[in-house]
């Protein structure tokens, strides 16, 4: 699964953090980071995150979280 991030759409809520802290983070005014490597806009979900990725995504009030089936 292929995860996209849409920071200009974050409105700093924290749920994608608080359901999947492994994938997410966050800048120093709350929008959302790839945890791995906070210039990507985007990164592969390993199988065993991608239930905790894909809540995140359907928490996300904004749509600032994109999945891809891969």
């Amino acid at each position: 699964m292929l995860c996209k991030i849409i920071p200009d759409k974050c409105i700093a809520c924290g749920l994608c953090q608080i359901y999947a802290p492994e994938i997410f983070d966050y800048d120093d005014d709350g929008i959302v980071l790839l945890n791995h490597d906070h210039s990507a806009q985007q990164e592969m979900i390993s199988e065993n995150e991608q239930s905790n990725v894909l809540t995140a995504y359907r928490k996300c009030p904004v749509r600032a979280i994109e999945i891809t089936e891969k």
